[in-house]
């Protein structure tokens, strides 16, 4: 059995991880971070990791950036995999996150949602290919909650497409004024609104033709699903930092 600490634990992903985790025979929430405490829950809760005194095997983090430096610390003492799966993060934090993965085992994604990162590896394959004759554009839509913008998952996307293409290119955040587009664009645009739980559509826009990839996220559970999978594969892994790639194989 997997024993995992669950932080984020009364938000509406932890909530969903919570009652998805129920359908893995080998994994167990042990206990739960967050900021606010339910008594309800099938396990104990804590304000802070710091408090938290029940034995684990990982940390599953579904909570806010603001909460990382505490994690890593926890895990760094308790010598824990650490699963973060929140977006956000400051320049200064990632090369936290990376300084740590040289002591501790580290798995950090964008999206973990399998689908997500299967669009991705199709991205290295067709993105050169593609941008001599077509011009490339993501939109992304969520919910009104969301607090960062651009989604992390578009920016992973886009990434991905500017890293695939040789030639020079740059971001363009939606667009404003007058003045044609340039071909080195790569054009990122998001939309909040009602309860859209994500959307990401990769537009290539040819002479003629248009080619179109879309991932629709239809309940939060494709990203419990694949969290949960990421503990699975976490386990007992030694420092290093890992994403959903190494658990798709």
């Amino acid at each position: 059995m997997i024993n995992i600490i669950l932080c984020g634990c009364n938000g509406k992903m932890g909530k969903v991880i919570t009652e998805v985790s129920k359908g893995f025979s080998n994994l167990k929430i042990v206990a739960g971070i967050d900021k606010t405490i339910d008594s309800s829950t099938e396990y104990p809760n804590f304000e802070s990791i710091d408090k938290c005194l029940v034995k684990a095997d990982v940390v599953l983090d579904f909570s806010r950036p603001d909460s990382l430096e505490n994690l890593l610390t926890y895990c760094d003492k308790n010598k824990l995999p650490l699963i973060l799966c929140t977006t956000g993060y400051s320049e200064e934090q990632l090369k936290s996150i990376e300084n740590y993965s040289k002591i501790i085992p580290i798995f950090k994604s964008a999206n973990m949602s399998i689908g997500v990162n299967i669009i991705n590896s199709i991205l290295k394959n067709i993105s050169e290919k593609l941008f001599k004759d077509f011009d490339i554009e993501i939109i992304e839509k969520h919910h009104n909650q969301k607090v960062d913008s651009p989604s992390g998952t578009a920016l992973l996307l886009a990434n991905t497409i500017k890293n695939s293409i040789t030639e020079d290119t740059k971001f363009i955040f939606g667009r404003d004024g007058i003045g044609k587009r340039d071909k080195k664009e790569i054009g990122i645009h998001a939309i909040r609104g009602g309860s859209i739980v994500g959307e990401h559509d990769i537009i290539f826009a040819g002479i003629g033709e248009t080619i179109e990839i879309k991932h629709t996220a239809i309940s939060r559970e494709v990203f419990a699903i694949g969290s949960l999978k990421a503990c699975e594969f976490m386990f007992k892994k030694t420092a290093g930092i890992y994403n959903m790639e190494d658990v798709i194989g």
